[in-house]
């Protein structure tokens, strides 16, 4: 009772899930993502065994396809089954049982599974798949949120709207460079789902996105910020002038304190998303 996109990025190698349903939690069940391996959505009267089995056939060497006839061959309901697989090659597949409630189909190319049940109709599909192509180039989750949205604007699940969930992994994309583990958004019980689901996005980028370009501050700036440091108890005093050690010490506390740390640049440089961030919270 489902929509869902599972995609890779051929430039990256970053790979999602993105879904949405009339149902509590979509983001519990259906996706399932492991950085260089593969992403699998699973749906419709859900085989959760199939989102932890198909990433370790997939880590095991089998192709999407090979997975797909796996599970169609062992699982006793699989007439009510649906899924989507997108493996770390780019190589796809998708699944729709014949027992699962009208309307259900998918489409699989390259880099991309996309999947629905008890939809208003194919336009719900194709719209996501429009979507998608549309959207080459752009970050993974903002591409797949893209697609998502397309489909539930195009009319989703015909019995209304509930939950919607975005997982994505990519090399080195994790908190501190730690992990592959990136994006984890879920809008668990909402009435507009995928509008939460946008906004999550928007915050999780601010706070956990890294600088794409970083700039020294100007004299202003930097009065402004040691005000600031002053004011808030980050340091007692900061004295005029250059870039300073202390000041680097109580900047530094700021940017975690505000959950910044993944925006911090050392050495005097300013972040642009960081500093309009901390001028609207804190205006002069």
């Amino acid at each position: 009772m489902t929509f869902s996109i599972v995609g890779r990025d051929p430039q990256t190698g970053d790979l999602g899930v993105a879904v949405a349903s009339k149902f509590l939690a979509v983001g519990a069940l259906v996706p399932f993502v492991r950085g260089g391996v593969g992403a699998v959505a699973t749906q419709s009267y859900v085989n959760p065994n199939f989102g932890p089995d198909g990433l370790a056939l997939l880590s095991g060497g089998l192709a999407p396809q090979e997975v797909s006839a796996r599970f169609q061959a062992e699982d006793a309901g699989i007439v009510q089954r649906q899924f989507g697989l997108v493996g770390a090659d780019g190589r796809s597949a998708t699944f729709t049982g014949q027992g699962c409630h009208a309307w259900a189909g998918g489409i699989a190319e390259p880099d991309v599974a996309i999947q629905g049940n008890i939809l208003t109709g194919p336009e719900v599909v194709q719209a996501i798949h429009r979507a998608w192509l549309e959207a080459a180039g752009t970050p993974l989750p903002r591409r797949l949120f893209a697609a998502l949205q397309a489909g539930d604007q195009a009319g989703g699940d015909r019995r209304g709207r509930q939950s919607a969930a975005l997982l994505c992994a990519g090399p080195g994309r994790g908190y501190g460079g730690l992990t592959d583990d990136w994006v984890n958004l879920r809008a668990d019980d909402h009435p507009d789902p995928c509008t939460e689901l946008a906004r999550l996005l928007d915050v999780h980028d601010l706070l956990f996105g890294r600088p794409e370009t970083t700039r020294r501050p100007d004299e202003a700036e930097l009065r402004w910020l040691r005000g600031l440091l002053v004011r808030q108890g980050y340091a007692p005093a900061l004295p005029p002038g250059e870039w300073d050690e202390a000041t680097e010490a109580a900047a530094w506390a700021l940017y975690g304190t505000e959950n910044l740390e993944e925006r911090w640049v050392p050495g005097g440089q300013f972040d642009p998303v960081a500093v309009a961030y901390l001028r609207e919270r804190y205006p002069d």
